[in-house]
């Protein structure tokens, strides 16, 4: 009996070490339920290739993503190739169980009216808003103390499947897709699927450490591969898109690569790893400042430079009209040199701030536009003449209906000079459908003809 007794008393001490697996599943399950309600289903209507009797068309469709909110007062992030090019956003909320509730069924949460604040493609990132207050949302960790192979969860609604939850661990903390890609990703092998798009990669203590964005897979689904934006560079992009609506990026007029062994010797440079200019912008901030091509660049502002995205980031971070002292090597000698930071012309992105969706929408060309006013000419910094529609974005966005270009400013049609968007429509309607127009354009300050097919 005194034998039975001391095993009784040993069994319900509480074991030493880690928490036993009950407690491990509750506070997942605690988790989960705190973390739920502020993932959305975002459902956007956009214009999308199609075909019609084997004619090549666009069309107005829906597709699902997902969004968390980030703040009470209906600020919420998702992805950009979720909303771009959207003539119609809304958010379906999580359904909320009511006291007395016992099915596990739920019926849909309500639906609200989204706009879109602002959509960043180069990190593929966009920040909408919904009119309401109160809501749940969810705060931002540290990306940078992210670690390999600490536990994650992601959220989202893949395939349409509203909030749902997979575990999986951090595979890399720096991804990059491709070798000169200026986004560093973190991967994961928490199954992410499509409909996952812009829903949260979480840690465990609740944090949004990144932003759920792409995978990579042979079938179409999760292959344990998957990548999200960190949650800094969320954080800086989204803070400008609430004051700007879009992003500014920095730009020296260089294009920096990262230095191999087999570079530094086909070059003959003095260093075998770090950061080198392959190219200076004649007349750019770089050439004004004294930069070469073959410039090895050890430092930004003090913080040495070991790989070309590193450098790209470091410089399109830095205000604009501000500048930036560069440590750099040249035949082996140091040199220092301090350069004005300007803004990136080669992003088409920032017209589409000129726009909205259903006022600019010019569907049978296949565009967003925008008459010519003073913010208009300063954002393409000067033009053949004063008159003319912009071409501010494509629908779909990426498409290029007759080899129109966002950034193309149009200055006739069959020879007929167009000044407002209202001409251009009345213009366009006189058309029969599968008609083909000649729209006479400026693009990078030259003139050209472009044959642009009707719908």
């Amino acid at each position: 009996m005194a034998a039975l007794a001391a095993l009784s008393i040993r069994a319900q001490e509480k074991p030493a070490g880690p928490p036993p697996l009950r407690e491990i599943n509750e506070y997942f399950v605690g988790l989960s339920e705190k973390l739920t309600p502020a993932v959305v289903l975002v459902l956007s209507n956009a214009y999308q290739p199609t075909e019609d009797d084997g004619a090549a068309t666009v069309a107005l469709r829906q597709s699902t993503g997902s969004g968390v909110f980030v703040s009470a007062d209906g600020y919420l992030v998702t992805n950009a190739h979720v909303v771009a090019g959207a003539t119609r956003v809304r958010v379906q909320l999580p359904s909320v169980r009511q006291p007395g509730d016992k099915s596990i069924l739920r019926p849909p949460g309500r639906t609200l009216p989204a706009r879109v604040i602002g959509i960043d493609r180069e990190t593929d990132l966009a920040l909408l808003r919904v009119e309401a207050a109160g809501l749940p949302y969810l705060t931002f960790g540290d990306s940078d103390r992210v670690r390999q192979g600490q536990l994650v969860l992601a959220i989202g609604n893949p395939l349409g499947l509203e909030n749902s939850i997979t575990m999986g661990v951090v595979s890399s903390v720096a991804r990059q897709l491709r070798p000169e890609d200026r986004v560093v990703y973190l991967q994961t092998d928490a199954p992410i699927n499509p409909g996952n798009s812009g829903g949260p990669l979480v840690d465990v203590n609740g944090q949004v450490i990144g932003i759920n964005t792409v995978i990579l897979s042979h079938s179409g689904g999760s292959e344990g591969l998957g990548f999200s934006v960190p949650s800094n560079i969320v954080r800086s992009v989204i803070a400008q898109l609430q004051r700007e609506g879009a992003v500014v990026r920095g730009d020296l007029g260089v294009e920096a690569q990262t230095i191999t062994p087999a570079l530094a010797a086909g070059l003959s440079l003095s260093r075998d790893r770090g950061v080198v200019l392959s190219d200076v912008t004649a007349r750019g901030p770089g050439d004004n400042a004294g930069l070469r091509i073959g410039d090895i660049v050890l430092s930004l502002n003090g913080k040495p430079m070991e790989n070309a995205r590193q450098f790209h980031v470091n410089v399109y971070y830095q205000p604009v009209a501000g500048t930036v002292t560069l440590r750099i090597m040249r035949s082996r000698e140091e040199l220092e040199v301090t350069a004005v930071v300007l803004d990136r012309r080669d992003d088409k992105e920032r017209f589409r701030k000129l726009v909205d969706d259903r006022q600019n929408l010019v569907p049978r060309l296949g565009i967003l536009a925008v008459g010519l006013d003073t913010k208009a000419i300063e954002l393409l910094g000067g033009l053949r003449r004063d008159h003319g529609i912009l071409v501010a974005s494509l629908v779909p966005p990426g498409g290029s209906r007759g080899h129109l270009q966002a950034g193309d400013v149009i200055y006739a049609i069959n020879n007929q000079p167009v000044s407002t968007l209202h001409e251009l429509r009345a213009m366009i309607e006189k058309f029969p459908p599968e008609d083909t127009v000649v729209a006479q354009i400026e693009r990078g300050g030259k003139l050209r003809f472009v044959e642009v097919p009707l719908e």
